[in-house]
């Protein structure tokens, strides 16, 4: 499809970065490889080789969007690797210190980069026994029995080298550390509070048919501050997914729209309503995610068919397979999912073949300019006929005109989502407007644009 949205941009741009690493990586080994080998000690080539085939399985792994699996492996291997050598090869000798170790701080600030990204035990070993095997190898004359030192001439030139090179990427991961420790801290700390303090509260837009019948709902977070009022989602959610707080607010959000099912399901008038949710991936990808919502759904006994689950290709940053898997389990326990801002990746189509999706959403940038944009139009058309042909749902988000509606409606769209229907409101006012009878509207009519009511504009 044309375009990638700004997630699929982001990661993209970790891709690149971390291939980047992983080739820099290789050829530096390739370096020692080459020179070991050309002056005659082939153990020692051996093992600076070693790091060239880690770098290698790196490169493709982070090719392939197998992130987690990445960093263990190249922090694992790289651990093990410069202790190995430095007890083998690296021993000091002639009054000259050993050189290798000097990575172990960098390796161990990576690891502690990469910490705060996911919190792990296994980040902490890594740090730990980063900096724990440097000060031993830096402070002790340590080298097993049957060590095979460095030649004299090579080990001076690894003397001055190495540490050039170890400096220049200590340099790096301090950059990368203060942009990873200068996002707004301050919004972060504050949302936490407002978890606990009740600030947090979800709004109802709701979606429909044609005639403005609302048959559910995506339920959308909102934030009144005590001092600074309602904050725009577009500026606490980037700094939750930032420092990692997008598990602990996407839980409250589950909880909450769980209740409103549970609600729901106890009134006769409302309890046909589906509800729509959206789950980060850095939450989805959490592997107590799966347990997490059973949990909830055990403990509200509500109808899990209710329940929709909206991703966007975000999620499949920790790879197609285990996300599939994932998904697959959660739809045994009767959940669907929807397909969100579909049409603004660039492999959306080869993902539909894999996930066990029910829906798709039409993103508003398309829906906005289809009445003016015959690509636009076009591209609303191939969405509606991939959606046909493969059993799916289509939700056209962002519907604020009746033209617009006449569009869609003539693709063969059945569930609209927009200001056209309704604004985000409060729960009262959303169960008010379902029970309460609805204007009919007419897509046919010839004015360009139609305002939602003061009721269902609510919030």
């Amino acid at each position: 499809m044309i375009g990638k949205s700004s997630a699929e941009h982001k990661v993209v741009r970790v891709i690149r970065v971390y291939q980047g690493v992983s080739l820099a990586v290789a050829v530096l080994a390739l370096f020692w490889t080459v020179l070991f080998l050309v002056n005659g000690f082939p153990l020692m080539a051996l093992a600076e080789f070693c790091p060239v085939l880690t770098a290698l399985v790196c490169f493709a792994l982070v090719t392939r969007r197998h992130f987690d699996l990445f960093l263990l492996v190249a922090q694992v291997s790289f651990l093990v690797y410069i202790i190995g050598f430095s007890l083998m090869f690296d021993v000091p000798q002639n009054g000259a210190p050993r050189f290798t170790h000097l990575f172990l701080p960098v390796l161990g600030m990576l690891a502690y980069i990469n910490h705060l990204r996911r919190p792990s035990r296994l980040q902490l070993s890594v740090i730990s026994a980063s900096f724990v095997a440097f000060v031993v190898l830096h402070g002790a004359d340590l080298r097993l029995p049957f060590a095979q030192p460095i030649p004299p001439n090579l080990h001076q030139l690894a003397i001055w080298l190495n540490p050039t090179i170890a400096a220049l990427m200590f340099c790096g991961t301090i950059y990368a550390l203060q942009q990873r420790l200068s996002v707004p801290r301050g919004i972060a700390r504050d949302l936490v509070a407002a978890v606990r303090h009740g600030e947090l509260s979800l709004a109802y837009q709701p979606q429909t048919d044609r005639h403005g019948q609302i048959l559910g709902a995506e339920a959308l977070l909102r934030w009144n501050h005590p001092t600074r009022g309602p904050v725009s989602p577009g500026t606490f959610i980037p700094a939750a997914e930032e420092m990692g707080l997008m598990p602990i607010v996407g839980t409250f959000v589950l909880e909450r729209a769980l209740e409103t099912l549970a609600r729901w399901q106890a009134d006769p008038k409302l309890s046909s309503l589906r509800l729509s949710v959206n789950v980060s991936a850095s939450q989805f990808n959490e592997s107590d995610f799966e347990a997490m919502l059973r949990d909830l759904l055990d403990r509200r006994r509500i109808d899990p068919t209710r329940l929709r689950l909206e991703l966007t290709e975000s999620v499949l940053i920790a790879g197609l397979e285990p996300v599939a898997r994932k998904m697959a389990a959660l739809k045994q326990l009767g959940l669907t999912f929807s397909l969100d801002d579909f049409g603004t990746g660039f492999s959306s189509l080869a993902y539909l073949r894999r996930l066990p999706v029910s829906e798709l959403k039409i993103d508003r940038s398309f829906v906005a300019a289809i009445a003016e944009n015959d690509r636009d139009a076009a591209l609303v058309r191939s969405i509606r006929a991939i959606a046909t042909d493969l059993g799916l749902e289509t939700v056209a988000e962002g519907v604020e005109t009746l033209a617009q509606l006449s569009f869609l409606e003539a693709t063969g769209c059945r569930v609209f989502q927009g200001y056209l229907f309704g604004r985000p409101m409060p729960l009262a006012d959303f169960e008010l407007a379902v029970v309460a009878p609805q204007p009919q509207l007419q897509p046919h009519a010839t004015a360009p644009q139609q305002r939602p009511s003061p009721r269902l504009a609510a919030g």
